[in-house]
């Protein structure tokens, strides 16, 4: 298979077996990685980033890999017709690709007890729960992926030798973990905590608790202000 959709939702399943794994390895119990903490998380996500865009773009896609990103792109081009297939591509994707992490950690997830950790593997968490600032807080990050993300590409920048600009995704995603994850655990991507929360949600985990669905619309519409207030950015500043 080929094109742009199918190149969404494959470059998505990807950015989540590895992004959602190295959760999971950091999380449950008895893995190789249990308890290494906040630089291997940020590490493992931006090489999952890295891997999901090089995965898209092999077979056809334009690795958006976020419904952010793709709305930011629609406002900057102003062509909004691959909106819907393309967020429902990523989303399937997502929900995929959690799947296949439940799969390869099959034995820990009834090793481990605590159901917070379960949940973290799938989906974003707040430090401090209080939905407004944690909504602030995702709202300004995904400005920041929009517009320093979109600004690799831009005419300023000049042209990247070839296959350059999905490794500067990477280390974005891994600068914005290091340095703005830790009050919400930086979703920024709807489709990466929504999709893998519904995996969570159907799949049977043992003693896997709730999946906070209170929370679940802060990583989604926050996100997404924030790719229209990015992309709004972008063509102020002829960024795009």
């Amino acid at each position: 298979m080929h094109g742009q959709i199918f190149g969404e939702f494959l470059g998505t399943m990807a950015l989540i077996i590895l992004g959602d794994g190295v959760v999971a390895n950091l999380n449950l119990k008895k893995t190789g990685g249990n308890g290494a903490g906040l630089i291997v998380c940020t590490t493992g996500w931006g090489f999952a980033v890295l891997f999901g865009v090089i995965i898209s773009v092999g077979v056809g896609g334009v690795a958006h890999l976020n419904p952010a990103v793709t709305v930011a792109a629609a406002i900057t081009s102003g062509d909004f017709s691959n909106v819907v297939p393309f967020i429902a591509a990523q989303m399937v994707g997502a929900f995929c690709g959690a799947a296949v992490v439940w799969l390869i950690y099959l034995p820990h997830w009834a090793e481990t007890e605590s159901q917070p950790a379960k949940l973290g593997v799938f989906c974003t968490a707040p430090g401090i729960r209080n939905l407004p600032a944690n909504a602030l807080t995702e709202f300004l990050v995904t400005i920041m992926l929009v517009v320093a993300g979109f600004a690799i590409g831009s005419k300023g920048v000049g042209t990247l030798p070839a296959g350059f600009g999905p490794y500067l995704w990477g280390v974005l995603v891994w600068g914005i973990g290091c340095s703005l994850g830790g009050p919400t655990g930086y979703a920024i991507n709807p489709a990466r905590d929504l999709g893998p929360r519904i995996a969570h949600f159907v799949l049977p985990i043992p003693g896997k608790g709730g999946s906070d669905w209170g929370y679940s619309w802060v990583p989604v519409a926050a996100p997404l202000a924030g790719g229209v207030v990015g992309a709004l950015i972008c063509k102020a500043t002829g960024i795009s």
